[in-house]
């Protein structure tokens, strides 16, 4: 069997570390369906388990990657067939299940959806699990009665891929869109993604009064801490936030106030969605939210450069979405 090149991580004295190794289909986690890989977003958790700066990976030795795009190689199930354009994330993957970045990949057949009509693999890829987490916010915003026309959205990690996205799907719907950012010097790319303002975030040496003047009617964060603390305090009366990141810290303080005086809604956002969800998120991803700036999020790199990618990821140096690429 021929040999193809993968980052796998392997247990060290911390929390593991990543590196280039050849393997084959043969060493791979078992599954239905053999993905030849064509794109693998790289995600801060992904970047947290190859530098084994936090304790991610569930089994030792893992191939590292949450999220695959690519075009199915071989298939024993009745779901999916030679040649078929799919998508795959979570579940698992990555973390206790052999992942993303690696020239295949083989998963159950029911942990894949199929790329959207409206869609090309590179979309995907740029998209990937960030994407469906912005998505799967902005809906769930929707549900809870957001619209273009209450006010301002803070997009908090505005920067990130995540938050990128989020900013140009949410200018699309017509929305007035803040970015929260300690990277001030990206005006002009967050401008050209769809921020109407950027504002820095707030001093975290400052303790937040527990109700402030109302400012947004909804807000994204990806990074909790006391910035999601700050945003509970600014929000208007029935204001949305989604919440799913945690770079600012895993704690915040706050108090029933935001709740009982101004109704303000705190939505814990999973992205790893049931199937039937994720392909509903995925159909208006290649719709409706479709951001309209993939090509200036994204980044493409070789997998030779994912460990030396992860390293200015987590020291902050980058912005946007890399997607490594297997052509």
């Amino acid at each position: 069997m021929k040999n193809f090149k993968a980052f796998k991580i392997f247990k060290n004295e911390n929390f593991g570390i990543g590196q280039i190794v050849n393997t084959n289909i043969d060493e791979l986690d078992q599954g239905d369906v053999v993905i030849r890989t064509a794109f693998s977003g790289v995600n801060y958790k992904d970047v947290l388990a190859g530098k084994g700066a936090a304790r991610i990976i569930e089994r030792f030795p893992c191939i590292g990657g949450i999220e695959a795009v690519g075009i199915v190689a071989a298939s024993n199930s009745d779901l999916y067939s030679e040649g078929d354009h799919i998508i795959v994330h979570g579940r698992g993957l990555g973390v206790k299940h052999d992942g993303g970045f690696s020239e295949y990949v083989r998963v159950p057949a029911e942990w894949i959806v199929s790329l959207p009509k409206g869609l090309e693999l590179f979309d995907a890829a740029v998209l990937g699990v960030a994407g469906h987490a912005a998505a799967v916010s902005i809906d769930l915003m929707e549900l809870n009665g957001l619209r273009p026309d209450q006010g301002p959205v803070a997009v908090t990690g505005a920067t990130g891929g995540a938050g990128s996205l989020s900013i140009d799907m949410l200018s699309s719907l017509g929305y007035e869109v803040v970015a929260i950012t300690r990277k001030i010097d990206a005006s002009d790319y967050l401008h050209n993604i769809g921020a109407t303002r950027i504002l820095p975030i707030p001093d975290s040496n400052l303790t937040a009064k527990f109700l402030e003047k109302g400012q947004w009617s909804g807000a994204i964060d990806a990074t909790g801490g006391f910035i999601l603390s700050w945003l509970l305090s600014t929000m208007k009366p029935n204001g949305v936030i989604a919440s799913f990141g945690n770079v600012a810290g895993l704690e915040f303080k706050t108090t029933v106030l935001p709740f009982i005086l101004r109704g303000v809604r705190l939505i814990g956002v999973n992205a790893n969605t049931d199937i039937p969800y994720r392909q509903k998120i995925w159909n208006r991803l290649a719709t409706d939210l479709k951001p309209r700036h993939l090509k200036d999020i994204a980044q493409s790199i070789k997998i030779d450069e994912l460990s030396d990618v992860m390293q200015k990821i987590l020291d902050g140096k980058t912005s946007g979405r890399h997607i490594v690429s297997y052509d």
